[in-house]
């Protein structure tokens, strides 16, 4: 499978916003929309991106890199990360994921951090399958998992 990350452009954007999750998911990530305003308000850290498997825009994802931030745990995050409803289910999200933490360590980060809330069971599956661990720590009323790189 080939799975890559694409800026976004003008050219996309409006196919980035039509990328749906499923209702059941809708409670544990904001809308592309939603996200693409703080990307834009959070300038100076967010890397957004489209996510594209065989060509085809599938998802959606957006980091935080903070090189400056006083505390080396704490500067890179994995922000967002959604794969749309119809590609749900068929290894693309473990693709993509991959291609994710290829991108953060080509780019310099000893480690991923993200939060989430305990009962989003998928993607906590899909988070620890690729390593990443419980921290112990909340943010806001989500868990924290980082994954060391």
């Amino acid at each position: 499978m080939k799975t890559e990350l694409r800026e976004l452009t003008n050219d996309n954007l409006k196919q980035c916003f039509e990328l749906k999750v499923d209702k059941d998911q809708m409670k544990y990530i904001a809308s592309n929309e939603d996200s693409i305003k703080d990307a834009k308000e959070n300038a100076d850290v967010a890397r957004p991106f489209a996510i594209y498997h065989e060509g085809k825009m599938v998802g959606f994802a957006m980091f935080a890199f903070d090189d400056l931030y006083e505390d080396p745990l704490d500067r890179y995050w994995l922000w967002r990360f959604m794969i749309d409803r119809d590609h749900q289910g068929k290894g693309i999200g473990s693709e993509a994921l991959k291609t994710i933490i290829g991108y953060f360590k080509d780019n310099g980060a000893n480690n991923i951090r993200l939060s989430t809330k305990e009962d989003n069971t998928k993607a906590l599956n899909l988070y620890r399958k690729a390593g990443f661990y419980d921290t112990g720590e909340m943010n806001d009323e989500e868990i924290v998992l980082q994954l060391d790189l």
